[in-house]
């Protein structure tokens, strides 16, 4: 199953002042939460290792390895069942009501205008990632329920 694609974002009302890479910045936070929590897939944690390390030393942000490693695109199979499990619950959500896109607007205090305009950073990761933690945790305690509410 194919969870988000840049393409999609940028093919459309895409703001023409920015580049396609800012489409992949909301896909690779995500990302970048599902890698540093051990959340990979195996058959790319043996094809990335080293994108992953520099991933984890902060060298490549979540949506530069979306782009070099994983085409733009994020699939189930680029995370293990757990975490594929998350991202279809969080990420996708009830009939593609994602409650991360909902966490990425408030972190952010954007909306569907200005949503590619979040730089691509490790600070802005860092302001993300307390909200995505959270609603890991509340969907591990009730039980890794199929939707994210």
């Amino acid at each position: 199953m194919k969870f988000d694609d840049a393409s999609w974002h940028y093919e459309g009302d895409y703001p023409d002042d920015l580049p396609d890479s800012a489409a992949a910045t909301h896909i690779g936070m995500f990302l970048a939460w599902a890698l540093l929590h051990g959340m990979a897939g195996e058959e790319l944690a043996d094809d990335s290792a080293e994108a992953l390390a520099a991933l984890q030393r902060r060298e490549l942000s979540g949506a530069q390895f979306l782009i070099t490693e994983l085409d733009e695109k994020l699939i189930d199979e680029d995370l293990n069942a757990e975490g594929a499990a998350f991202a279809l619950a969080y990420y996708v959500g009830d009939d593609h009501d994602s409650r991360y896109i909902d966490d990425y607007f408030a972190a952010f205090s954007v909306d569907e205008a200005s949503l590619y305009r979040v730089p691509d950073t490790w600070e802005h990761y860092e302001r993300l990632a307390p909200a995505i933690d959270a609603r890991y945790a509340r969907w591990v305690r009730e039980g890794r329920p199929q939707y994210v509410v």
